[in-house]
Order: C-alpha cells, then sequence, then structure tokens
C-alpha cells in the first residue's frame, strides 16, 4: 500500500489563493459599506439644507449647525451654501468613484467625475479654511489645527492624484486617488466616529457637548483622517508583499473596522441623519 502526502507547494499555493480572496473580499466589504453610508449622509445634506432654502428658511440650518446661517454676514452665509453643495457634489462623486464597475465600464465617466471631484475637493478645503478662521467655528484651537491640517492634506493629495492621472502612471494616481478620498472624508468619518463612541460609552465620552470641547474630541480631529490613512498604507504594503499570513491578518483587520464603521453610520442614520430627512 502506497500513502501520498500533498504537495507542499500546492498547500501553500491554496494557503495563498484563500487569503487573497479573503483580503479582497475585506476590501470590497468596507468599499460596499463606505459607499452605502456616504450615499446616506449626501441624501441627508440634500433633503434638510436643500429643502430649507428651497423654502427660504436658511435659519432653519442652524437646527443642527452651529455658527451656520448668520444674518448679515452675506460673505460668509454665500461660502457656506457653497460649502454645503460641494460636499453633496464631492460625497456622491467620491462614492462612484470607489466603484470597480463604474471604473471599468465608463472610464470616460470615471475620468470626468474624477476631475469634478478633485477639482470640488481643492475648493472646498479653501472655503473650509475660511469658515475655521474668519467665521468662527464650535471646538477648540487643537480641533481647528487638526481641520486646517485635513484641508491642506486634502489640496496636497488633489494635485498629487491629477499629476500622475496626467502622467499616466495609473497605479501610483489610484494611491493618491484613495488617499484623497479618505482625508475629504474625514468630516464624515469624524460623525461615524463620535456615533460609535456615543454607542459604546452610552453618551458622549472625554468632552462637554455644550462647549463641544475635551481631550476626546482633539483626538477625534486628527485621528478621522490620519487612522484611515494609516490602515490604508498598511493595505498597500499587504497588497506589495506576498505572503498568507499577513494578508489574511489584513483582512482580519479591515473586517473589524468595517463592522465598526457600520455600527457608527448605523447610529449616525438613526440619530442624526435619519431625523432630518
Amino acid at each position: 500500500m502506497t500513502f501520498t502526502t500533498a504537495d507542499p507547494s500546492q498547500k501553500r499555493q491554496t494557503r495563498q489563493n484563500f487569503a487573497d480572496t479573503a483580503l479582497k473580499t475585506a476590501a470590497g466589504f468596507w468599499v460596499l459599506v463606505a459607499v452605502l453610508g456616504q450615499l446616506v449622509f449626501a441624501i441627508y445634506v440634500t433633503s434638510f439644507y436643500g429643502r430649507a432654502a428651497v423654502h427660504g428658511d436658511f435659519a432653519g440650518w442652524n437646527k443642527v449647525l452651529a455658527n451656520g446661517y448668520k444674518p448679515g454676514d452675506s460673505l460668509g452665509n454665500f461660502a457656506l451654501a457653497i460649502h454645503l453643495f460641494m460636499a453633496v457634489i464631492i460625497t456622491v462623486g467620491g462614492a462612484l468613484q470607489l466603484i470597480p464597475q463604474v471604473r471599468n465600464r465608463a472610464p470616460s465617466f470615471h475620468r470626468w467625475n474624477g476631475r469634478i471631484y478633485m477639482l470640488t475637493a481643492f475648493a472646498m478645503s479653501i472655503t473650509g479654511l475660511y469658515r475655521i478662521w474668519f467665521r468662527g467655528a464650535v471646538g477648540d484651537l487643537a480641533q481647528h489645527v487638526a481641520i486646517s491640517l485635513n484641508a491642506v492634506l486634502i489640496m496636497l493629495f488633489a494635485a498629487l492624484a491629477l499629476r500622475y492621472a496626467l502622467a499616466r502612471d495609473f497605479k501610483t494616481h489610484r494611491r493618491w486617488a484613495l488617499r484623497l478620498f479618505l482625508v475629504v472624508s474625514g468630516v464624515w468619518f469624524f460623525r461615524v466616529g463620535l456615533m460609535l463612541s456615543f454607542l459604546i460609552f452610552k453618551g458622549p465620552f472625554g468632552f462637554d457637548p455644550k462647549t463641544f470641547q475635551g481631550p476626546f474630541l482633539t483626538f477625534l480631529s486628527f485621528a478621522d483622517y490620519l487612522l484611515p490613512l494609516a490602515v490604508l498604507e498598511l493595505y498597500l504594503r499587504t497588497q506589495d508583499r506576498p505572503g498568507a499570513a499577513r494578508r489574511i491578518a489584513m483582512a482580519v483587520v479591515l473586517f473589524v473596522l468595517t463592522l465598526a464603521m457600520g455600527a457608527g453610520i448605523f447610529v449616525a442614520t438613526m440619530g442624526m441623519w435619519l431625523p432630518h430627512m
């Protein structure tokens, strides 16, 4: 009787194939949840702010927006309105850029949508900086610095994504475009993270809800874009290097983070967005 054992190289290849599939599936799961969450946010912004604007009730924006509409401040109110309008464009446009079927089946739309996305991101950063430093905003100095750094990174990443697209270095362009998407989504990540903390701690944690200041909000103001960037870098490095164990570990991390993000999206939808739609 002859006994045979499985070829070690075949075992390694099977394990590698499983790891590749797991990482791809985890990344796709993250994209799906992020796209759905951002589209819900875009519907909320359009529904609440757009409905108030159509009825001429600009003061109604102040029901959910601190330092929003200010009577007599024509320039500031105009900048705010443009900022909100661009928020919808950039949220929907960014979500569409993430969908591979759109990129593969409508490459021309993908290119033009990407150009509009980058231009809007750049302009939105400028209006955001104006609102923070010249019009006043909630939070303390550290939060304002964090938001300003976010705006600077948005402009830098938009320029780099455009540069490599024009150079037809699409692999590098894609990576800078992903970084751009994450820093542009900082405001969205902030809301999702804040609502997730409410779910975990059963209410406000590490800050004063009246002044909107405290160590947790300072941390979240930086983490809402620096943490996603760090996770993306780990993901890209994992993609570049072989190794089943590394890819499986990255897939697990992405899966857990996606579940946490999904929980934050659910709480934000039910507690902040849906009631105002």
